[in-house]
């Protein structure tokens, strides 16, 4: 979702009196959680029923707080957010695949090189193309391919987290043209509620009776809360008073974050070579994101 389409909402008056910087970081540690709580639940459920499961419960909470306008949409707008909304599922999808081979941190860096690719494409510059050059380098030493025989190499995960983030880049640019056309979050919550219609019936084949059970409930609504609803919102007003640079830089600080947020949530812990290569995506991403125009996209994601 862009800063375009964040500004047109209001935020709270609490939320109002907090720096935009702290809502930033709250909201990226929010979304890496989210993602950590995810993987605790794809035993339970798999991947089809984790991914139902979150844009079930979070299209429900989105619809009933925004209460999108249907009627009156053009052909073309249903045709916008409709791919909008293949984008965003097939992201949760490739993105919660690569949680069941790789640990957290090294997926979301993998995944991470698609915004930071496309910021790169659209901004023209020499340089930035240099420090994507490096992010590359940088994920394959966190995605251990010099140092891992190729016979143990997860290339499933690579590839798995390598296409969400192709679609988080797809995401992005259709989520500037859904913006265009739907005032607010109904854009979002539309695309949303659209996937969740496809997504769940092929859940509900795949994981039956498990999707309903109290554990697997509790576990998709804090997955929708923390990875959806919270960040949403805390975006949503650091936007309104933050430039897109400096919230570029904040963005950059997502691999770290999921990093942290495995260690915590699942105690997977990174090798030293690892952390190498997240600092060099990192600084790739600071160097790129950093100095991004008001005009170019946001690398927000779901």
């Amino acid at each position: 979702m862009s800063p375009t389409t964040r500004e047109h909402a209001a935020g709270t008056p609490v939320l109002d009196r907090v720096p935009p910087v702290a809502l930033v970081l709250a909201s990226i540690l929010s979304v890496q959680f989210g993602g950590a709580l995810a993987a605790t639940l794809l035993p339970l459920v798999g991947v089809v029923g984790s991914v139902a499961l979150r844009l079930v419960l979070a299209s429900l909470v989105l619809l009933a707080v925004v209460r999108p306008r249907l009627r009156g949409r053009s052909a073309a707008d249903w045709g916008v957010v409709t791919a909008f909304a293949a984008a965003l599922t097939l992201m949760n999808l490739a993105f919660y695949g690569s949680l069941e081979r790789l640990p957290i941190g090294v997926a979301v860096t993998i995944e991470f090189l698609g915004p930071l690719t496309l910021s790169a494409v659209l901004s023209r510059r020499l340089r930035d193309g240099a420090a994507v050059l490096g992010a590359f380098l940088g994920v394959v030493l966190i995605s251990e391919v010099v140092t891992t025989d190729w016979d143990r190499l997860d290339l499933v995960g690579i590839g798995l987290a390598a296409t969400a983030g192709a679609c988080w880049a797809a995401y992005i640019l259709l989520s500037g043209r859904t913006g265009q056309r739907f005032p607010g979050l109904d854009g979002i919550a539309i695309a949303m509620a659209l996937g969740a219609v496809v997504v769940l019936p092929f859940g509900l084949a795949t994981a039956g009776a498990e999707l309903w059970t109290s554990e697997a409930l509790l576990r998709g609504l804090g997955i929708a809360l923390l990875s959806s609803a919270i960040p949403y919102s805390l975006e949503l007003v650091a936007l309104r008073r933050m430039a897109p640079g400096p919230f570029g830089v904040l963005l950059s600080l997502e691999p770290a974050a999921a990093a942290l947020a495995g260690l915590v949530v699942l105690g997977q812990v990174l090798e030293p070579v690892q952390v190498l290569g997240m600092g060099m995506v990192i600084l790739a991403s600071i160097l790129v994101l950093g100095h991004r125009r008001p005009a170019e996209p946001g690398s927000v994601r779901d």
